[in-house]
């Protein structure tokens, strides 16, 4: 029996993987267990920003691993304070709280949403509503499919909570028609990127921000992947240059090694939570933390954020001179890009399986767009490499038709 079968017979088909079995890594190269080298076009969904196994996060995983991994937090540790002194500090928001996975982080932003709206907006009780988007992707809980618009993330997991209000994504005018006296949040991803990399309109997310602080609701923003340098700043929301009431972060917030997240919202909001109003045995652990620290460190160390500037304006200028009949259109931001492929014409997953046999590891979203997320600490000719065999993935998938 091999891997794939093993996996296949003793596990839940929650997956359907790409026929490789993968077994070690360097930055952007990943090896199978034959051997053969893959460049890694992904980035495990942005949780591998900063490359893997990165020497500075593997020596501090170790280091804190022999001293210390976890305790509950029923008692202080000398890790926490630090990592999130710095979180604030990044964000320029009030205070943290420590999660494990990106949906823990959303989880999280709902409870607090919805305190404060009873607390200080005195909403009625059990009335209070939150404003989404279609097209979102915020985590697989059942609180969080229950307000997805894809049936199916929701099937046969129902019932599902109310309170949620779903909107069209970068639509300020539908945002505004949906508000109500219990309207607590307004809770969007600043680019949908299982939506298929979509990005709002120029001028929504100022909009967005003026109009919750005229209408008195949380500007509540999910940056679980987005977030982290992805789009070529520290946050997606500082391309408009605004700051939200809070945010969603996880993904490279790990360094690659651990489930680390976290939720950063205002004073006012975050102390909100008191003993036993939200708690978890793993959220900041010192392992975690000593891991996060080290990896915003190494963002900031590096500039990885302004590598993601320039190495996804070169991406994307290349994406944008290929001329494919197969090509809708290209969307990115930073090193973050989506190639919207003409479902008449082509399959997303069949182009994906065809960039599986050139070496170079991408998958499919929403079944049309070949998505693109690459460690932020990809190199010209790395990216070269992508685009030739993207050219050549094409051209075989034109020809096959």
């Amino acid at each position: 029996m091999n891997e794939i079968e093993r996996e296949q017979r003793f596990g839940a088909h929650n997956y359907s993987p790409l026929p490789v079995v993968l077994s070690h890594a360097k930055g952007v190269w990943v090896w199978d267990v034959e051997g053969n080298r893959y460049l890694d076009m992904m980035s495990a969904y942005s949780a591998v920003s900063h490359g893997h196994a990165h020497p500075r996060l593997v020596a501090a995983l170790t280091a804190q691993a022999q001293r210390l991994a976890v305790v509950s937090r029923a008692f202080y540790t000398d890790r926490l304070g630090a990592f999130l002194e710095r979180l604030c500090d990044l964000t320029t928001l009030g205070g943290a709280l420590p999660m494990n996975t990106g949906a823990e982080a959303v989880e999280t932003a709902i409870k607090a949403a919805r305190r404060w709206g009873y607390s200080v907006k005195r909403i009625p009780a059990e009335r209070a509503e939150i404003i989404v988007a279609d097209g979102n992707f915020h985590g697989r809980t059942t609180t969080i499919v229950g307000f997805s618009s894809e049936l199916a993330y929701r099937a046969d997991f129902g019932p599902f909570a109310p309170g949620f209000i779903r909107v069209p994504f970068g639509d300020i005018d539908a945002v505004r028609a949906a508000i109500t006296p219990n309207t607590c949040a307004v809770l969007f991803e600043t680019i949908q990127g299982e939506g298929g990399i979509v990005i709002p309109p120029d001028g929504f997310l100022r909009g967005l921000r003026q109009l919750c602080t005229e209408q008195n609701i949380l500007m509540l923003l999910d940056e679980i992947q987005s977030g982290l340098g992805r789009t070529g700043r520290w946050f997606a929301y500082q391309h408009e240059g605004i700051v939200p009431d809070g945010i969603m972060l996880g993904k490279a917030l790990g360094g690659g090694l651990l489930p680390v997240s976290a939720f950063v919202a205002r004073h006012d909001v975050i102390d909100l939570f008191e003993p036993g109003s939200h708690g978890s045995t793993f959220g900041g652990n010192p392992l975690a933390a000593t891991v996060a620290l080290e990896a915003l460190d190494v963002m900031a160390d590096e500039d990885l954020p302004g590598r993601s500037a320039e190495m996804g304006e070169y991406l994307l200028s290349r994406l944008h001179a290929i001329h494919s009949p197969l090509i809708r259109e290209v969307r990115g931001r930073g090193l973050w890009a989506g190639i919207e492929i003409d479902p008449a014409r082509a399959d997303a997953h069949d182009l994906s399986m065809r960039m599986l046999r050139r070496r170079v590891l991408a998958k499919e979203t929403r079944s049309t767009v070949l998505r693109l997320a690459p460690p932020l600490v990809i190199e010209r000719a790395e990216i070269d490499s992508c685009i030739g065999a993207l050219k050549a993935v094409l051209a075989e998938a034109e020809g096959h038709r």
